[in-house]
Parts: structure tokens; sequence; C-alpha cells
């Protein structure tokens, strides 16, 4: 198996460009963002052993990143079905679908580790000295 680009070295970069199909997913990025800003606010009420706050701002950290998987997912359905961009169209298509893949992996794993410490908390295994998977988040937002 080669690399996309190794196949698509001297062929043809027709289809859609990114200019003609990508509109920036404003309240998507926005939710991403704004979760680094409440996994905070999560950490910092679990270290004044606040354990209901903290759940509460974990939970809004959770359904943020949702939100922002939900956008991908959407705008990757409109990219496919109504733009006619996959992975095989050009190198565009294969680089886009990487690199957001990647990114949406990244996002995946945080959530799962989220919805993990979320399902402790709830069942009352959580308290002040319980270490957590926050910093794995906010890079999140930028890998």
């Amino acid at each position: 198996m080669s690399w996309p680009i190794f196949f698509y070295i001297g062929r043809s970069l027709t289809g859609p460009a990114p200019k003609d199909v990508l509109h920036v997913p404003v309240f998507f990025t926005v939710c991403l963002l704004s979760s680094s800003l409440t996994i905070h606010f999560a950490v910092k009420s679990l270290k004044n052993t606040k354990v209901g706050a903290f759940a509460l701002w974990w939970f809004l950290t959770l359904t943020l990143g949702t939100f922002f998987l939900a956008g991908t997912a959407r705008e990757w359905r409109h990219l496919i079905y109504d733009e006619g961009l996959t992975i095989q169209t050009n190198l565009f298509g294969t680089t886009y679908y990487s690199l957001v893949g990647l990114h949406a992996f990244h996002v995946t794993v945080g959530l799962v580790a989220i919805t993990t410490v979320l399902l402790f908390a709830l069942l009352g295994y959580v308290d002040r000295s319980t270490p957590s998977a926050s910093m794995f988040w906010p890079f999140t937002g930028i890998l």
C-alpha cells in the first residue's frame, strides 16, 4: 500500500478546490475551543472539592466536544454527497480527510476518556485526589 500523496504524483488535480467547497464551521470551532474552558472550570471545581460542579462542567465539555464531532460528520456528509469530494477525488480530498480524520480521532479518544471519568464521577468514585484526563483535552483543539 502506498501513501496517498504518492498516488497523486503526476496526476490531474481536478475536482473541487478548497475555496469551492469549504466553509468555516465557526459554531463548531467555538464549541471545541470553549470546551477547553469548561474542562478548566471542571478541574478547578474538583480541586475545590466541588464534585457536583466538577461533573456539570465535565458534562458540558463532553457536550461541546460531541457537538464538534457532529458538526464534522455533517460537514463530511455535505462534502461527500453534495460536493462529490472524497478521499480519492484529488490531492485536496486526500489531505483534507486525512488531517480532519486524524483530528476527529483525537477528539473521539478524548470524548471516550471524558465519558469514562464522568461515569466514575456520577458513581461517586471521583474526589479531589483523582487524576483526570483533563491534560489531553485542550490539545484536541490544536491537533
